[in-house]
């Protein structure tokens, strides 16, 4: 099992000699945090896969809604990793054991709802991977958590970045900083009212990018596009690996002939997430969007947990049904009664199918009831 990244991946001796530091530690939580673009992501996976080393498998608690590691944008979810990914270059979707779809890729519209979801999924990782031990004791870690956090730390931001800090009380803090010091986090144990007793390990590194100077610099790159490959890499999982599609425009054939399921609109819910929609202008908004499946929870938290995405290809008000296409398993499917709407849509380059008569109907449907 090689853990060694790519050659097209730099890792400084400073990240190298952190990550093994944190390897040595008994079942570490590591929250990794910093400026946007400064490597989180990236010294995330690195860690991940020196861990495996010593784990069959490590928890990875992914809060970047914005550019997720392992799910499309706009989750929260925990995955549980079993398998060292050496090229961390190469996006790599996995299917997370729990998550939450929020809606947008910042937290900014709606950061009370976005912490809930966090502590939420922290609150499943603590019950299902932690022994509590009764007395004075902490608990015994079965699992080792990291947790990726996203890149706004001014602002509201860096007040939810505190209260996340204070809530989860991570064994290790890994901090990277650039030389733009404006736009890095305060010094030392910013997080903490007061002297903290020393359970908390504070790592802080540069980031792995520098200029010609060798200073840290951010690693400006467009999101947006990013986001868009990461939504059409989870929609290629609707065909099979051999299935001959390589190219954007064969994707966008593929998807406006693929077979969606018939969902009967009197078995859903349908949420707007951030926003109020007109009961009469619900399917307007509903068809050729991207939604969250969930399952409608009916406990004191009320959390819709999501089993993945999907796209609404058409909307029949005279039959009652959706149209709907998406990669989740039929198993799973059934048990979905809620789809969630939010600011998440559907790439550019999949709606200009040409030589299809209509990219969003089809008379050819799977029933799920």
């Amino acid at each position: 099992m090689d853990s060694s990244p790519s050659q097209d991946i730099y890792i400084p001796k400073q990240w190298s000699e952190a990550v093994e530091y944190i390897s040595c530690s008994s079942t570490p939580i590591v929250f990794i945090c910093g400026a946007k673009n400064c490597g989180k992501t990236t010294f995330s996976r690195y860690l991940l896969n020196i861990l495996l080393h010593k784990y069959t498998k490590v928890a990875y608690l992914d809060t970047d809604v914005g550019q997720p590691a392992f799910t499309p944008p706009a989750f929260l979810s925990l995955t549980i990793v079993h398998k060292v990914t050496p090229d961390l270059t190469v996006p790599c979707l996995k299917t997370p054991e729990r998550c939450l779809f929020f809606g947008d890729v910042s937290c900014k519209r709606d950061p009370s709802t976005y912490l809930s979801y966090v502590f939420a999924i922290y609150d499943y990782y603590q019950k299902e991977y932690s022994i509590s031990v009764k007395g004075e004791n902490p608990c015994n870690i079965k699992l080792p958590l990291i947790v990726n956090t996203p890149g706004w730390v001014k602002g509201v931001g860096y007040d939810v970045l505190v209260d996340m800090l204070k809530y989860i009380s991570p064994t290790h803090v890994v901090k990277i900083s650039t030389s733009s010091e404006n736009k890095n986090l305060p010094a030392g144990e910013f997080w903490l009212d007061e002297e903290h007793d020393g359970t908390i390990n504070l790592i802080e590194i540069n980031s792995a990018r520098q200029d010609s100077l060798n200073r840290s610099v951010l690693f400006q790159k467009d999101a947006r596009p990013l986001r868009d490959l990461r939504i059409m890499a989870y929609f290629r999982q609707c065909f099979s690996s051999d299935s001959n599609i390589s190219t954007m425009k064969e994707l966008a054939h593929a998807l406006a002939s693929h077979c969606p399921y018939e969902v009967p609109i009197a078995s859903i819910k349908i949420r707007h997430l951030h926003c109020e929609v007109p009961s009469s202008e619900i399917f307007f908004s509903l068809n050729a969007t991207i939604v969250g499946l969930a399952v409608d929870s009916e406990g004191p938290e009320n959390l819709p947990w999501c089993f993945g995405l999907g796209i609404v290809r058409g909307i029949d008000t005279v039959k009652g049904v959706l149209y709907v296409i998406t990669p989740v398993p039929h198993s799973s499917l059934e048990k979905v009664n809620l789809l969630l709407q939010g600011y998440i849509q559907i790439p550019s380059c999949l709606l200009q199918v040409q030589e299809c008569i209509s990219p969003y109907m089809s008379a050819n449907t799977l029933a799920i009831n």
